[in-house]
């Protein structure tokens, strides 16, 4: 079978971002769609006070990627606060400057299942350390969101835009306390209209229209506040906001800009593809690097198995994407050095089922969605997410498993270190037939043969 390539030329930017943004609101903690309906919220905002059309197409693709860098402080935020890292960033975004505010935020999301020293510890050190600690994690995400947006190959006002988007009017802000328009114009606009949208999620329009009046001034630009009350006049604007349909609304508001009508070619998916690659990967230290390398052994199994070039390289896409259903996996669970009791992990095990819909969601993907999305799946029937046996497991399929399944054992974890490749490969030997496809598992022995990998690799 060859690769659907027509289909992926006919894809536009537009619609495989908006659709990938996905995959950021649900690292952080955000219902879907959050990153979608900034867009909308800012959009407005942007037109409102004028910006000319080149500007609001930085503008637009600011917002829907505002939130690139945020699997990179997950980690640590779950060691810092001993807390679940999703519940933690949805709740922040509307924690005020205030001390009583901040306290409350601390003591609420501070260590709730640790031991009540060790959570006391935590407490303290977070009290004393606070706003370095906030500093440290608001640089962390900031400088790994615009370095993403620089490898998507958006311009430097979309990156700049995605750095600063924590700043505050005042000054206030993170991480380089910078005041007033000296803050990019975009990263103002998508502060604002990420704090209107979680006001407007959880209490609606007079809900948001309060948060962003009280803010004006400290954290919004006094003139964007007032931009967004003239477009908060409009019933249609709100109903969009809150109905199904917001995606393609989005999608008919994009302003005309470099790019908008041009099809994306081979080179620019695979950028695309390493990119959100490299967002799973930083969700968690021990994952680093693991897409890629898994898109590495899934070419060398696919080579070895006389694969077609263009097929292969539309899998190592899926290979790459595989485990993008891990950003909405908290890191208290994927990072946990012991057992993992039942529920944390049928929480894991969400993580192939998000990896489907996500990638489901881009019309050109859908085959690639199903084939990334049962990587967990095994021949006799007992994997997940859907306990998929032999006949109904594509060959696709079964090479991510393959790959996966290698990297997985040859990589440090958190509850051991390394294991050799020769002893890697004679575990997953044992599971042949069973787990992994026979010509698939040759195929990788093959292909490691013929590299001179590390021995301790």
């Amino acid at each position: 079978m060859n690769a659907p390539a027509s289909h992926l030329h006919a894809l536009k930017l537009s619609e495989l971002i908006g659709s990938l943004s996905y995959a950021l609101d649900i690292t952080e903690g955000q219902p879907p769609g959050h990153c979608l309906r900034c867009c909308w919220i800012g959009t407005h905002i942007g037109r409102r006070i004028g910006l000319p059309e080149a500007q609001l197409w930085e503008l637009y693709y600011t917002l829907l990627l505002k939130d690139l860098g945020c699997s990179s402080n997950a980690a640590r935020i779950c060691e810092l606060y001993l807390t679940d890292d999703l519940n933690f960033k949805r709740d922040y975004k509307t924690v005020g400057d205030s001390l009583p505010q901040v306290l409350g935020f601390v003591l609420k999301h501070t260590g709730l299942k640790a031991g009540l020293a060790e959570r006391f510890r935590s407490v303290m050190t977070i009290l004393r350390d606070g706003p370095e600690i906030a500093r440290d994690l608001v640089a962390t995400r900031c400088q790994r969101g615009a370095e993403i947006a620089r490898l998507l190959r958006f311009p430097q006002g979309v990156s700049d835009g995605i750095y600063s988007l924590d700043e505050h009017f005042n000054g206030g802000g993170k991480p380089a306390r910078i005041a007033g328009e000296a803050i990019p114009i975009y990263s103002r606009i998508a502060l604002l209209a990420q704090v209107i949208d979680v006001f407007h999620t959880a209490g609606g329009r007079a809900a948001a229209r309060a948060g962003a009046r009280a803010r004006a001034g400290q954290w919004f630009d006094p003139r964007l506040v007032e931009a967004f009350e003239a477009v908060a006049l409009s019933d249609t604007f709100w109903q969009t906001l809150a109905g199904s349909d917001i995606e393609r609304a989005v999608s008919d508001i994009q302003p005309f800009g470099a790019g908008q009508e041009s099809p994306l070619d081979d080179d620019y998916l695979d950028d695309i593809a390493t990119a959100f690659g490299q967002v799973v990967d930083a969700k968690s230290p021990y994952t680093s690097g693991h897409s890629a390398r898994v898109a590495l052994y899934t070419d060398m199994i696919g080579e070895a198995l006389g694969m077609s070039e263009a097929r292969r390289r539309w899998l190592k896409r899926g290979a790459l994407l595989h485990d993008v259903g891990k950003l909405g996996v908290s890191n208290s669970v994927l990072d946990k050095a012991g057992a993992l009791d039942r529920s944390e992990w049928d929480a894991v095990k969400l993580h192939a089922e998000f990896t489907e819909t996500i990638l489901g969601r881009i019309g050109a993907f859908r085959e690639l969605a199903a084939i990334a999305g049962a990587h967990h799946e095994r021949l006799d029937g007992t994997g997940y997410p859907r306990g998929l046996s032999a006949d109904d497991i594509r060959i696709e399929t079964r090479i991510i498993t393959t790959a996966d399944i290698f990297d997985a054992i040859t990589a440090v974890r958190p509850y051991r270190g390394a294991i050799p490749i020769p002893q890697a490969l004679e575990m997953m030997g044992k599971t042949v037939g069973s787990a992994l496809d026979p010509d698939c598992y040759d195929a990788l022995v093959r292909a490691v043969e013929r590299v001179p990998f590390p021995q301790a690799a």
